[in-house]
């Protein structure tokens, strides 16, 4: 990935008879692709290395670097030497770009933990659950025996059949209203035999 953009010619110049970073880098601002490319062979290595302290993950380092050289493209002009070396903006948003993506890969992590621990199935005890609804049910037939016979009637109707109050008093033949007290009166029992307080 860090391969060396610039001619292999200019390998044979000695750094220090090429422009300073701040020269190229100033070309860049204007557009020189050359001088982009001679900007990228001299601090590629330097600049990767910072995010790859940074990101850790070499494939992600590669792609931030990337990154950071088209912004670096992008916003050259924007650079000022007298404001500090070339190097230390490169490296600014070097870091700059290394934070976002530690960020975003540990906004990612935690998004997948949170969806991992809603979809993970949760053992259930069957045997403690069908043992828990039994006891229900023999305490709801205990408080069911504590009502008068006309309450467990349209209690049952109403609760095991199904049946809406107009209909049990079609079939028991009473006046609804007297199905609505049997009702009322068995609930407030039931509520108190199974201790119910809301």
């Amino acid at each position: 990935m860090l391969g060396r953009v610039a001619d292999r010619d200019s390998d044979l110049t000695a750094p220090e008879s090429g422009p300073t970073a701040e020269e190229l880098l100033t070309r860049v601002g204007t557009g020189d692709r050359d001088a982009f490319g001679e900007l990228y062979d001299q601090t590629s290595a330097r600049v990767f290395g910072l995010v790859r302290r940074l990101v850790v993950d070499p494939a992600q380092a590669e792609e931030v670097t990337q990154d950071v050289y088209l912004e670096i493209w992008q916003v050259a002009p924007r650079f000022d030497a007298t404001r500090g070396s070339a190097l230390a903006w490169m490296f600014t948003l070097a870091h700059r770009r290394s934070v976002d993506r530690i960020r975003a890969s540990q906004a990612a992590r935690d998004r997948d933990l949170r969806i991992g621990v809603r979809d993970l199935d949760v053992p259930v005890d069957t045997v403690a659950e069908a043992v828990e609804i039994r006891v229900e049910h023999e305490r709801v037939v205990d408080a069911l025996g504590g009502l008068s016979d006309l309450q467990r009637e349209c209690v049952s109707l109403a609760y095991y059949g199904g049946l809406t109050q107009s209909e049990i008093a079609d079939r028991l033949e009473v006046p609804l209203g007297t199905v609505k007290t049997r009702l009322r009166d068995g609930m407030i029992r039931l509520r108190t035999a199974l201790g119910v307080t809301t």
